[in-house]
């Protein structure tokens, strides 16, 4: 098996919702709004096994200082193979100029695949988010 690693945006909406449902997150559920959201994302990698869509990961930047790394996802059958390592090692080579690139772990225990990259728990940071009671 060869994976293939693109920018280039090729996925399709079902092909987005069918991964994001693979792992369980909420934001599957949303298919329009989350295609639209990676589309018009600064940087979305996604990781190609043929025509399966096995894995993505998307960040948001500034164009100069931080870029925020969001969504690092690989499909279960295909967990455990470095795919998503790949895929954050491609973000930090790509924003390898900036001053910061970070992520938030949406569970803390995912922190500790993070700092195999570098990543640092921020001392005195603090997650904090809210959610459009609309959705």
């Amino acid at each position: 098996m060869t994976i293939e690693y693109t920018e280039e945006r090729r996925f399709t909406q079902d092909q987005v919702q069918r991964l994001f449902r693979s792992v369980g997150w909420v934001s599957g559920e949303y298919p329009e709004q989350l295609y639209r959201a990676l589309m018009g994302s600064s940087t979305v990698i996604s990781a190609w096994d043929g025509n399966r869509l096995v894995g993505l990961v998307r960040a948001l930047d500034d164009g100069a200082m931080l870029a925020y790394m969001h969504y690092v996802l690989v499909d279960p059958d295909y967990q455990g193979q470095g795919i998503a390592g790949h895929m954050v090692r491609l973000i930090q080579e790509k924003y390898r100029d900036y001053f910061y690139v970070e992520v938030m772990p949406e569970e803390s225990k995912n922190a500790k695949f993070y700092e195999r990259f570098g990543f640092k728990v921020m001392t005195d940071g603090v997650a904090m988010q809210t959610v459009n009671p609309n959705w």
